[in-house]
């Protein structure tokens, strides 16, 4: 993409709404544009990460076995009535009444409305385990929306959920998705954390609330410093192993939340105690009957006894995610993505449009990089070479190609890391093998 046919609306001067690093960043980059308090537009560039983030979540939640549907971001309230919540949830739940005076909402979260899919479609045993999952827009009216798209009204959100026959295949269906998630978030260039959390609203008895650290992070965790380390459990692990094996030996170490922090066990653990802050990207809950048995979700059992079915829910935040990531990804200038969600692998910079010895070498780097499918974004704007460097390093990908008339003499290009901020020098037939063994 040439950025003279791009949409990138980037802000010099911090705004002035902005708290947090992620939002001051987001803002600025051009990649949203707050609609009205907690809703925002995602712009261009913003949602390409969406997308990388929404896409990455999907492929590991078809791998891991479960099923994607599409429901609708409006509900009937008397699915609500019915499983009690509707006057339990408060005033975060946005309610409508329609022209013909029915009641409907604008859903916080889906456990009704699959429970009904659910009743409505599978009564035998024989159909389990199944998982169902959708990535829909939902909407929760926080008293004091902040932090950009970290705690947003409106938000992306990837939600599951399983269904089983009695509780030991109830948990086999958990740590599926406990793998997944440990799984996905690296793929996404993170090193989440799991910890025992509170199960709040959604209720139930096992809840675990997976975690990336960062200064700026709401939530307070203490964990042993030995779990950075225990990544790669999960790494080779297949969905047919013995995962309650894996998670066992994960969470043998001690990680809590301040909700569920008790001094006293982490006294006993092996490492160093770390407390620190962090941002919560994924939650899951074992909740059993809760919502089966109100809404008569049941199925005939092998010994054909109509039983109450036990269920799960696992959700991802996936516009959160993009804080999140830039939360624990930017330096002073700006955004450092990780090569995994970047929105382009490449800035290539053309310091000198009117040069047309630099707008050729511009020009046949980036069919290159077309043609070998990376995706990159060259700055062919008039812009000075102080601003597009400066932008550059905003909008945080994670290469820079810089191709200005005095390298165009010497055959010297430089090439900048995002990363560790160091550059190299490099002829063209050496820069072409370079965007080959790093950027493809």
């Amino acid at each position: 993409m040439k950025l003279t046919n791009y949409f990138l609306p980037v802000k010099k001067d911090k705004p002035k709404e902005a708290e947090i690093p992620s939002h001051v960043l987001m803002l600025r980059a051009g990649m949203c544009q707050q609609s009205t308090s907690g809703i925002y537009s995602w712009l261009p560039l913003g949602k390409k990460v969406l997308d990388k983030i929404e896409n990455i979540t999907k492929v590991e939640m078809n791998n891991a076995g479960a099923v994607e549907i599409l429901m609708p971001t409006i509900q009937p309230s008397e699915l609500w009535i019915e499983s009690g919540r509707y006057q339990d949830y408060g005033k975060e739940m946005l309610r409508i009444v329609d022209r013909n005076k029915k009641e409907l909402l604008y859903g916080p979260t889906n456990e009704e409305l699959i429970t009904d899919i659910f009743r409505n479609n599978i009564q035998s045993y024989k159909d389990l385990p199944l998982n169902l999952y959708h990535v829909q827009w939902k909407f929760r009216d926080e008293v004091r929306p902040r932090f950009g798209v970290m705690r947003g009204r409106e938000f992306l959100m990837k939600d599951a959920y399983s269904f089983d026959t009695n509780l030991d295949n109830a948990i086999k269906s958990y740590n599926k998705m406990f793998v997944a998630y440990m799984k996905l978030f690296k793929k996404m260039g993170l090193r989440p954390i799991a910890m025992k959390a509170d199960t709040g609203p959604i209720g139930g008895d096992l809840s675990h609330e997976f975690i990336i650290l960062s200064k700026t992070g709401e939530s307070n965790v203490y964990f042993d410093k030995s779990l950075l380390e225990m990544q790669e459990l999960f790494d080779k692990i297949n969905y047919n192993d013995n995962l309650q094996e894996c998670i066992d030996k994960y969470t043998s170490f001690y990680a809590a939340t301040e909700e569920k922090h008790i001094p006293k066990e982490s006294k006993n653990i092996l490492g160093e105690l770390i407390n620190t802050k962090g941002i919560e990207v994924g939650h899951i809950f074992h909740f059993g009957q809760k919502y089966s048995e109100p809404l008569n979700a049941t199925i005939t059992n092998e010994n054909g006894k109509n039983i109450s079915v036990y269920m799960g829910s696992y959700g991802v935040g996936v516009s959160r995610l993009v804080g999140g990531i830039i939360e624990a990804n930017h330096d002073s200038k700006g955004i450092i993505w990780p090569k995994e969600v970047t929105p382009f692998m490449c800035s290539l910079i053309n310091l000198n449009p009117d040069n047309k010895e630099c707008t050729k070498i511009s020009t046949k780097l980036y069919e290159y990089c077309k043609e070998n499918n990376i995706d990159v974004l060259l700055d062919d704007s008039k812009e000075s070479i102080g601003s597009k460097l400066a932008i550059a390093d905003l909008i945080g990908f994670p290469f820079q190609i810089i191709i200005g008339p005095k390298g165009v003499k010497t055959d010297s290009y430089e090439i900048k890391i995002r990363k560790t901020d160091t550059t190299i020098n490099s002829s063209l037939n050496e820069l072409f093998n370079y965007i080959c063994k790093n950027m493809v």
